[in-house]
């Protein structure tokens, strides 16, 4: 399986930070922000990745990330989105990268301490996505779940207004070669973007849509709010909260 980032944007939620580089090279904590989705990828068994990018920005990826070696990448790719057209037209880039091989994707500002390994080699095919419970899941693709089987999705809603449960689709799908078809069928929305949503619901209808629920830590950090949340969360997870604590309170000194 070959994992794709997709790291475009211009990243205009978190301006003026994002005038003077990607969205995905901002810090959170003590790395850039796309390190975090290469070690999901890499931790789950995925050697061989594509990023997706774009912007006046795009060149800064090459000297942070170099040829991917000291991450444990085999083979670095990268890819250009001429436009903002949306998720699903920036995944379409990797479709010659893909080579009819299953894809892991994952969006360059979703960080998670979730192990995906077992979903990524338990795949057989169709489309697995990935769901976590959030407090603002309007912000989301939101699924719907069937009345008479909660555990069975029916919709997937993009940015509702009035989410019907409390799931987010997170930025993190599994995909067989059938997704870049469904792709190539789909009409921009009233945003004018391909919505990555419209895929999942069409191989939703086909019967081939399964789903997991993220065990661990899950958050974008596309706004101030997320990316402090994100930030916050790492710097405790790696430093113990009682030492992030201090340092936040700026108490740096032992405690006699």
């Amino acid at each position: 399986m070959k994992g794709i980032i997709l790291a475009g944007g211009r990243g205009s939620r978190l301006y003026p930070l994002t005038y003077a580089t990607n969205k995905h090279l901002l810090p959170v904590y003590d790395q850039p922000m796309i390190y975090y989705p290469i070690s999901t990828l890499v931790s789950a068994g995925i050697d061989e990745i594509m990023i997706v990018t774009g912007g006046q920005h795009a060149g800064d990826f090459l000297p942070v990330l170099r040829n991917g070696r000291d991450f444990g990448i085999r083979q670095l790719e990268y890819a250009y989105q001429e436009e903002n057209g949306g998720i699903a037209q920036a995944l379409s880039f990797a479709k010659t990268f893909a080579d009819e091989e299953p894809i892991c994707v994952i969006l360059g500002d979703n960080t998670t301490d979730a192990d995906i390994r077992p979903a990524v080699e338990g795949f057989r095919g169709g489309a697995t996505i990935f769901l976590k419970e959030v407090p603002d899941p309007h912000r989301f693709g939101c699924p719907v779940f069937s009345a008479d089987d909660p555990a069975r999705i029916i919709d997937i809603e993009e940015k509702p207004a009035n989410p019907r449960s409390p799931y987010a689709v997170t930025g993190l799908y599994i995909y067989d070669a059938q997704i870049f078809d469904y792709i190539g069928g789909l009409e921009p929305s009233d945003r004018g973007e391909l919505e990555i949503t419209d895929a999942n619901n069409r191989y939703l209808q086909d019967g081939q849509l399964d789903w997991h629920e993220l065990d661990g830590f899950w958050s974008d950090a596309g706004t101030f709010e997320s990316l402090y949340r994100t930030t916050r969360y790492w710097a405790e997870k790696k430093l113990g909260k009682q030492t992030a604590d201090r340092v936040a309170a700026g108490i740096f000194a032992s405690t006699p």
